[in-house]
């Protein structure tokens, strides 16, 4: 798999789990505890952050991705 690829992949879940949790602040706000949308959004939050990290591990475990230093 290409680097770029990988890169695009990662910034696309990080973009997608900033929204849900956007979502959730909006639906806090606009529906007042009267529907279930905040818990929603918060949960596909968490549910997409412990993806990525499993996916993340994945990938190091499998060789896909080379972890380096900070300056490497």
């Amino acid at each position: 798999m290409n680097d770029s690829l990988k890169t695009l992949l990662v910034i696309a879940f990080l973009i997608v789990i900033v929204w849900n949790l956007g979502a959730g602040l909006y639906y806090l706000m606009i529906d007042r505890g009267q529907t279930k949308r905040t818990v929603n959004a918060l949960t596909r939050r968490i549910v997409l952050s412990v993806v990525l990290i499993l996916l993340v591990i994945l990938g190091i475990y499998s060789g896909w991705i080379k972890p380096h230093g900070v300056g490497g």
